[in-house]
């Protein structure tokens, strides 16, 4: 029988799937544009949820491995690479061996030190895009040509787009549940939890860890390779570290470690920033009261306020 943490799910996806033929019968088909912007985030954000909801590693410099992500596809498309599979081939390789080098080292400290080295980390990688001259610096580069799907422009804008956006948010959704209940997912959790007591159980939980953030890492470099797609459009300061916050406030006010927690913190992010913004100029003074007022009194994030008690078991 599925649980309502599958349901939920389901009906969450089974929106968005709709969604293309339900807004401009609203006449608000001006809205897709919107909901990409909100998957792409959640994609970000459901990769950091690895991490930090399964294996307690509160990372500062994510967002890195999403600017890492869209410069390899920048650069690849500059260099005459159009074929979106092949580009996302390039994007995992690159981002996961930068993520496999700064893991070895990053995962030698634990707690606030694993906090700052890789906030060090990711302002190193910030800093060394903005010096590529080359693909525009600190400006950002403009791209003029974009990926295609078998030599097809179906993955380029509206709605081939928008499926093709979907479906890599359903793919890091399902991909990383079942690792979550995997024995994998246990000994991320163990380790989280008490990792004296599983590394005397003889579990290298460094490697479990690490493996975590080489995968959280490459689903984090798919949403950069997709945000350059939709935006057409390059800029070191998706990499920055207050990227990277967004990313920690999407995850925690979701509910940390939940299933659905990341796309609804995610899409909550998004959908509110753009409703106060286009009512009052000075939004933020409703919207930062508000989310103090989510994490005070929705302890378990806004999962919980929808499916109580569903995080998963420690």
């Amino acid at each position: 029988m599925m649980d309502r943490g599958a349901l939920i799910g389901g009906m969450i996806f089974a929106l968005l799937l709709a969604m293309p033929v339900l807004l401009p019968i609203l006449g608000a088909g001006y809205l897709t544009g919107l909901l990409i912007k909100a998957m792409l985030l959640a994609i970000a954000a459901i990769s950091l949820d690895l991490i930090i909801g399964h294996g307690g590693m509160v990372s500062l410099g994510h967002a890195a491995f999403i600017g890492v992500g869209a410069y390899a596809t920048a650069i690849g498309l500059e260099s005459g690479i159009e074929e979106i599979l092949l580009l996302l081939v390039i994007t995992l390789a690159v981002t996961g061996g930068i993520a496999l080098i700064t893991g070895m080292l990053a995962l030698r400290t634990s707690g606030v030190y694993f906090l700052m080295i890789t906030l060090a980390f990711g302002q190193m990688i910030y800093f060394t895009l903005t010096s590529l001259a080359a693909y525009g610096g600190d400006d950002g580069l403009t791209l003029w040509s974009l990926a295609t799907l078998f030599g097809s422009d179906i993955v380029q804008e509206g709605e081939g787009l928008y499926f093709f956006v979907l479906a890599a948010l359903f793919l890091s959704w399902f991909s990383v549940w079942r690792i979550s209940q995997s024995r994998f997912g246990r000994v991320l959790r163990a380790a989280r939890d008490n990792p004296q007591r599983a590394e005397v159980m003889g579990y290298p939980i460094v490697r479990y860890q690490l493996i975590a953030y080489v995968i959280a890492a490459c689903i984090a470099g798919v949403s950069g390779l997709l945000l350059v797609q939709y935006a057409e459009f390059v800029s070191p300061s998706i990499a920055a570290w207050q990227r990277s916050g967004d990313l920690i406030v999407a995850v925690v006010l979701g509910g940390l470690g939940s299933r659905n927690g990341a796309i609804l913190g995610a899409f909550f992010i998004v959908i509110m920033e753009e409703f106060l913004s286009s009512i009052f100029h000075e939004w933020r003074l409703i919207y930062g009261p508000l989310l103090v007022i989510l994490v005070l009194y929705a302890k378990g994030g806004l999962n919980d306020l929808i499916h109580p008690k569903s995080r998963e078991a420690s």
